[in-house]
């Protein structure tokens, strides 16, 4: 840790992968990349000689990240530093570089190629994420337990269940962040307020070859800058992530209340508190919750982005210094954390089956409701009955198939075989085998047109 460390995300968060993305050194070389894709372009449209692009490929790797740092300090334009510095590297192979261009078109696309960079990361991570609840989905797919709405006991379902509807909202992010890449991940090469007149009537040429050898697309129509709707977008669209995440951490943590303890984390040797030795706590599920809730926040800035004046202004830039690497990196060690959790995730089917066993069969008291129906009783009746039936279990401290067994207007209508049937918790989990089946159809479908996508 560098002894002027300031921000966790140096030291703390984030993979060493992601942060090599965004550090300085690479910020300046992929923007040093669009400078000389430009000249590529011209050369190639025949706004200038050949040969320019060639020199300057052999000399632009000795600039040094001081020498930009100081032009700037004195000019106080980073773009500008940067071309003195070009010039001061490659002489006159520099004469035409940043020819009829503006900061933002190196800046917006050079923000294009590390967002990219920086989803391929982020994706890859969510697919693993993937691919890890299906397989929890697959093998617990059985695997009784209570289901709880407002927290309360509710009908059963299976864990395998439970993980699947996590499982289907992941697959929506990937989808989703799949669909905002094609907006955001976008070069812009069109001068100072977008009308490309400093090519004349090549700029279409000139957009074209650039975008073609930097493999971007290229947005239809800009101002001196890229819109900056899609950063919002793309910040929104990781925020939905981080959320998502910290739901499925708040499931571990509630689960793995002692009381409850149906899932816990799993890392072995990590102390639980400084004073009591005997405490296990869900911290890398808390983690994920302080995590998203600063990802969130970063919305707001990346909405508040959008508004600039005319053709453009600078109000968006110093903010998007920190928003976009501070997003990639957070969303980041999110799904790095919840990947552990996963990994390392402890399951306790008895405790599943004890706790759905605490409501005494009470929680079953739809499925009487239905049974009822069917043989005849109107079902606003054979609710109040139900619900009648239910009250005498919990305040006599009975088992509901004994209060229900031994209560004549039920067996006016129910045998005490289809009493039985009618409360087994196995015989009323619906469709749930076929909704997991078409839940992991589902991730696999989106999974094959992200890897079609990756392919092109």
């Amino acid at each position: 840790m560098s002894a002027l460390s300031l921000c966790p995300i140096e030291f703390r968060y984030g993979s060493d992968e992601m942060r090599k993305i965004f550090k300085r050194e690479n910020i300046l070389a992929r923007m040093i990349e669009v400078e000389v894709t430009l000249v590529k372009s011209l050369e190639e449209c025949g706004l200038i000689p050949r040969g320019y692009s060639v020199s300057l490929e052999s000399c632009v790797h000795s600039i040094k990240l001081e020498e930009v740092d100081s032009y700037e300090k004195s000019l106080g334009h980073d773009v500008m530093a940067l071309v003195i510095a070009i010039a001061d590297a490659c002489g006159e192979s520099a004469r035409f570089v940043h020819y009829g261009a503006t900061s933002n078109d190196i800046i917006d696309t050079a923000w294009a190629l590390l967002i990219r960079d920086a989803l391929r990361v982020v994706e890859s991570k969510l697919i693993e994420l993937i691919n890890l609840l299906t397989k929890l989905s697959e093998e617990y797919s059985d695997t009784l337990m209570v289901g709880r709405t407002h927290a309360q006991h509710a009908l059963p379902i299976t864990l395998g269940f439970k993980f699947a509807n996590y499982l289907y909202e992941f697959t929506r992010s990937l989808e989703r962040l799949m669909s905002v890449e094609s907006r955001i991940v976008r070069g812009k090469m069109a001068g100072a307020v977008g009308t490309m007149a400093g090519w004349g009537d090549k700029g279409f040429c000139v957009e074209s070859s650039f975008m073609r050898e930097l493999n971007l697309g290229s947005h239809v129509i800009t101002t001196q800058v890229s819109p900056r709707d899609g950063v919002a977008e793309l910040v929104n669209a990781l925020a939905i992530l981080a959320s998502q995440a910290e739901r499925l951490g708040i499931e571990v943590r509630e689960l793995m209340r002692p009381e409850i303890m149906e899932l816990a984390e799993g890392v072995e040797g990590r102390v639980g508190s400084s004073t009591m030795p005997h405490k296990e706590n869900p911290v890398l599920s808390e983690k994920l919750a302080g995590l998203a809730r600063l990802m969130r926040s970063l919305t707001i800035t990346a909405l508040e982005d959008i508004p600039l004046w005319h053709e453009r202004d600078l109000s968006n830039s110093s903010a998007e210094r920190f928003l976009i690497p501070h997003s990639f990196l957070v969303i980041d060690e999110v799904l790095n954390t919840l990947i552990k959790i996963l990994e390392n995730l402890r399951i306790y089917p008895e405790r599943m089956m004890n706790n759905l066993k605490l409501s005494r069969g009470t929680n079953m008291s739809e499925a009487l409701v239905l049974r009822l129906t069917d043989k005849g009783m109107l079902r606003h009746e054979a609710y109040k009955l139900v619900r009648e039936l239910v009250s005498k279990a919990i305040n006599e401290n009975k088992d509901f198939l004994t209060v229900v067994s031994e209560d004549p207007r039920i067996l006016k209508y129910l045998t005490k075989e289809e009493i039985n049937e009618a409360l087994n918790y196995r015989k009323y989990l619906g469709m749930h085998k076929a909704l997991i089946e078409r839940t992991i159809k589902y991730a696999n479908e989106v999974l094959k047109q992200h890897s079609l996508l990756s392919q092109k």
